[in-house]
């Protein structure tokens, strides 16, 4: 049972989306809903003003995107 979880857990982290490699895609201009379609679903999103800020992950490993008008503006990355 104990390796059965192992296993499980293994195979889930092999199957992030926050990599260097889907980071590297990532280009100003690009709507939401393309970067979503490399990233998947966001970790949470705040908005004010016509901006929205994004972020995919956690404290210790995550992309961070800048969004003005449903375009991408800035990125950063952490922990990847």
């Amino acid at each position: 049972m104990i390796l059965v979880l192992a296993a499980m857990v293994l195979l889930g982290a092999g199957c992030s989306k926050l990599t260097k490699q889907n980071y590297d895609k990532l280009k100003v201009g690009m709507e939401f809903k393309e970067v979503t379609g490399i990233l998947g679903n966001t970790a949470s999103c705040d908005a004010a003003m016509g901006a929205k800020s994004c972020t995919w992950g956690d404290e210790q490993k995550n992309i961070t995107v800048k969004f003005v008008a449903d375009k991408l503006v800035f990125m950063t990355c952490k922990g990847i």
